[in-house]
């Protein structure tokens, strides 16, 4: 490729970035090419559906049955890809646009984190031989064992991955967060190089049920589409168990303090809030939403003062931040703190540092949320511990 073609690939990538960060203000949009619903399926020539998955929450993704094994996952305001069985063949006039991922698909090279605890949860781990992270950075106690036995391997990270390492791996997939789009000419490697590329956008889902419910895409990309299901339904039937719950009203403030001293919290359609109003609470934002389409909002510690400090609960994210470990922790971050509610009536709480890439916890989470809103003094938390 010369170098003028490859400056127009990198143009055209950070312009699909920039499409998507828009995009993300109003959450995943419809499919690309069709409508979700059988008879809108995409019409692909040479091949005939057959029928659409079954989505309760995920409201990001789609996948489309075709006849013969096929399996077309439309990503919403991103990419189609066209999963084809093995021994079979791409069709002849297939859309240049739509990705190619030929089964099966083994060797993963996995970039994107939260997505480990999907495959560990439906037994495919057996399918990823690469990893962005060395072991000591793995909350997935399975996902560490496994590089503790040389069964996953370092490869690098998302934006500087070790390209050989991909090729004497005989790598089938790279699975990406969209940070990915940070760096597209690393995307266009890859791609160059005969891998491709799959970018997560579970991150986008609004409802926490939605984000774990990717889980069936992942399914369908390694045979696991049984195990995944019967995954997802334990989570919802432990989320739905709090369907009729009537909410108490209490607020919650989650956030974290970043190195250059703002408050990040998460906007209010982000699935963190979501968790918190299932639990029986409510964000304390009720109506923030960050301009560039991210799920985390930095804010001045004055500006979060103002708007958080009568909180009844606060809640910092250890999985960002694993510095906060009591009350003292948290008022070295910034005096203010102590004027705050929760601060005063010792109802100050953090999260584990697993949090992020535990996706296989939406259940206990919530559960965990909800008892924290709801007993005098919580105890037997999981992944929720408070600040002394």
């Amino acid at each position: 490729m010369n170098v003028r073609n490859r400056a127009v690939k990198i143009i055209a990538a950070v312009a699909a970035a920039v499409i998507i960060c828009v995009t993300g203000l109003t959450g995943c949009g419809g499919a690309s090419t069709a409508a979700a619903g059988g008879s809108d399926a995409p019409d692909i020539s040479g091949l005939t559906y057959s029928s659409t998955m079954k989505l309760d929450y995920a409201k990001c993704f789609d996948v489309y049955y075709y006849k013969g094994g096929y399996a077309l996952i439309d990503v919403h305001n991103d990419t189609e890809y066209l999963v084809i069985p093995k021994g079979k063949k791409k069709p002849a006039k297939l859309d240049k646009d739509i990705v190619v991922i030929k089964k099966p698909v083994k060797n993963i090279y996995l970039a994107a984190t939260s997505t480990m605890a999907l495959f560990n949860s439906m037994g495919a781990l057996d399918r990823i031989r690469l990893t962005e992270l060395k072991a000591s950075g793995w909350f997935v106690p399975a996902a560490k064992k496994a590089m503790q036995d040389g069964r996953i391997i370092y490869a690098g990270k998302y934006s500087a991955p070790d390209y050989e390492k991909l090729l004497d791996e005989k790598c089938g997939l790279a699975i990406e967060s969209t940070m990915i789009y940070h760096s597209p000419d690393v995307k266009d490697m890859i791609e160059d190089i005969g891998i491709p590329v799959f970018v997560d956008r579970s991150s986008y889902e609004t409802h926490p049920l939605g984000r774990a419910e990717w889980i069936k895409l992942y399914g369908v990309l390694t045979d696991r589409e049984d195990a995944a299901v019967k995954f997802f339904d334990k989570q919802k039937k432990v989320v739905e168990k709090l369907k009729n719950f009537k909410n108490t009203g209490k607020t919650v403030a989650f956030f974290y303090v970043s190195t250059d001293g703002k408050a990040v919290v998460r906007s209010s359609s982000d699935y963190i809030p979501t968790m918190i109003k299932i639990a029986g609470g409510k964000y304390i934002f009720s109506d923030l939403k960050n301009k560039n389409g991210k799920t985390s909002v930095p804010m001045s510690m004055e500006k979060f003062y103002d708007e958080a400090k009568n909180a009844d609960y606060i809640v910092y994210n250890g999985s960002i931040d694993s510095t906060v470990r009591s009350v003292a922790d948290l008022k070295a971050k910034d005096d203010i703190f102590a004027g705050f509610k929760a601060v005063k009536n010792n109802n100050c709480w953090v999260t584990g540092s697993s949090l992020y890439q535990r996706t296989d916890i939406v259940g206990s989470l919530i559960q965990d949320f909800h008892n924290l809103l709801t007993e005098k003094n919580p105890h037997n938390l999981k992944y929720i511990r408070k600040l002394e």
